[in-house]
């Protein structure tokens, strides 16, 4: 059984996330027989081990059905990447490769000099410390070095991303490199619908709000005296403001009115509004030179899984697996 090693020792699987996932389980497992890959085992332990920090983080988020949806569902993904990682195993093993001692001595003496400062006592004290054997090291870090090399040799996008392909990727998630469009602005709302007052003299009293800050009145004095809304003590401020979080028609009189500019009044569901714009930023989008690199980057990724995960299908097609 795999056991937790010390926050300075899981630090070396970076590389590694398979690894790292079972080094930082807890011992709440229940054993048994989860898959057989062509004759290996794959056990229940394995998989609780694996998972167990994702589970930690769904039961401190969710209860009820949706926790045990969610476990479930974690569950049968790290079985599925156990499956694949003893598939790339084997396949290594197939095809006649080795892993030379001396380059997992070199692992190993990596691992002493950068999260042990070069003591190899202080490493094999720790080792022990958490009752897991220099073996059990060696054996998963030559394990993640045989998935590693399989992957390097297998996983190789077939073509360079074509310049018309980031171009048009560029143009398809053009909002994607654009900064968020944001207004600063304070609003003034004269309720229009008051069982003690005309329409009529709510508008003429907004008409009148109006003439006051073009002729230089504070606007949030004016709203604290005036305004109806929550903002009313705020002096009207509604500070950064996304697009579509207004009402269409405040949204299209707010992001088109210059800085510094008081609306007309806008009259919108029976009410009445006027606005003022304070400051506006964002809505600048990326030009495609500067985001080019990314976007070859990301496409790469993307067909580089593409390519994983016909490699993979291929393992599994050719494999006996059953799971229970």
């Amino acid at each position: 059984m795999i056991r937790t090693l010390s926050i300075a020792l899981l630090a070396v699987f970076t590389l590694s996330p398979l690894c790292r996932g079972a080094l930082a389980a807890e011992h709440e497992v229940v054993d048994g027989i989860a898959a057989i890959v062509n004759g290996d085992v794959i056990t229940y332990s394995q998989v609780r081990e694996l998972v167990e920090p994702r589970e930690r983080l769904l039961r401190s988020q969710l209860q009820g059905d949706e926790l045990v949806a969610k476990i479930k569902e974690a569950r049968m993904a790290a079985l599925k990447d156990l499956i694949d990682r003893q598939l790339i195993i084997q396949a290594f093993n197939k095809e006649g490769y080795q892993i030379p001692d001396h380059f997992i001595d070199q692992e190993i003496n990596d691992v002493i000099r950068d999260s042990f400062g070069g003591d190899r006592n202080t490493f094999i004290k720790t080792l022990q410390a958490q009752n897991f054997s220099l073996g059990e090291f060696r054996k998963i870090e030559k394990e993640r070095m045989m998935v590693q090399a399989m992957r390097a040799k297998n996983v190789k996008p077939s073509t360079v991303v074509p310049p018309a392909k980031i171009n048009q990727y560029y143009a398809e998630h053009h909002d994607d490199f654009t900064s968020k469009d944001q207004v600063k602005l304070r609003m003034i709302m004269i309720s229009g619908s008051e069982t003690d007052r005309s329409s009529g003299s709510q508008k003429a009293l907004t008409e009148e709000i109006l003439s006051k800050l073009v002729h230089g009145a504070e606007f949030d004095r004016m709203a604290q005296i005036y305004s109806e809304d929550s903002t009313r003590d705020l002096g009207g401020d509604w500070g950064w403001v996304d697009r579509k979080t207004l009402a269409a028609p405040l949204e299209k009189v707010a992001f088109n009115l210059p800085v510094g500019s008081i609306s007309n009044i806008i009259e919108l569901g029976g009410n009445y509004y006027i606005i003022k714009v304070e400051d506006k930023h964002g809505g600048v989008a990326r030009p495609l030179a500067e985001v080019r690199a990314d976007i070859q980057k990301k496409l790469e990724q993307e067909e580089a899984q593409r390519v994983q995960e016909r490699w993979l299908t291929s393992l599994r097609q050719k494999a006996y697996i059953k799971t229970f």
